[in-house]
């Protein structure tokens, strides 16, 4: 089976794109969603979180989100420390439901393939890209959030050029440009690489 990765900036449209797969019945892997219930569910992660942020960081068993994200708030260290917990099981859990995948092709959703290193898993990477000032404005409307917020989420992310020139293909999401047609065309090229692979590479890569 291929595995597709997509991946943009924030405000991108990378779920947008994803739904797009999912109605032409591609199975789609959202990275952050998994993370966060793996945050909230998986018992050995949490017991290190509460180990690294106090037993407070859970209440009635849930994560505290708010304090979380005051506590590695500007902290660069607890914030790093967090990501060595979560990444690692983040990462299993999609590597296993890809493994579960029947499909030619299945998409894993990302934010960070690149500045993880987790793209050496994936077949095939997919960029969504769209102007800075129309990823400010979509976010800003998404979240209510400010501007400066807005830029500076965006300024501890990749370059969104350096990201697009290393995926493989690239979806313009700006507002003008049509996304429809540009899935479907991708779609139907995964479909033939998909079926273009040898056997032996199909059993490695599955």
């Amino acid at each position: 089976m291929l595995k597709v990765g997509i991946t943009g900036g924030i405000g991108s449209g990378k779920t947008t794109v994803c739904h797009m797969f999912e109605i032409l019945r591609i199975p789609v892997f959202y990275a952050d969603e998994a993370a966060k219930a793996l945050m909230d569910n998986d018992a050995a992660l949490k017991a290190k979180i509460a180990a690294l942020f106090g037993e407070d960081i859970y209440l009635d068993g849930k994560l505290n989100r708010a304090a979380l994200s005051s506590a590695v708030f500007g902290n660069p260290e607890m914030l790093a420390a967090l990501n060595a917990m979560v990444h690692p099981a983040s990462l299993a859990a999609a590597r296993a439901w890809l493994d579960a995948q029947t499909t030619p092709y299945a998409v894993k959703e990302a934010a960070i393939f690149f500045e993880s290193g987790t793209y050496i898993d994936i077949d095939v990477m997919i960029g969504v890209s769209a102007p800075e000032e129309t990823r400010i404005s979509r976010v800003m409307q998404r979240s209510a959030i400010s501007r400066e917020e807005v830029l500076a989420r965006m300024s501890r992310q990749m370059n969104e050029q350096e990201k697009m020139d290393r995926c493989d293909y690239v979806i313009v999401n700006d507002g003008t440009e049509a996304v429809i047609p540009q899935v479907l065309r991708l779609h139907e090229q995964l479909l033939k690489q998909a079926g273009s692979m040898h056997p032996s590479d199909r059993a490695n890569k599955s």
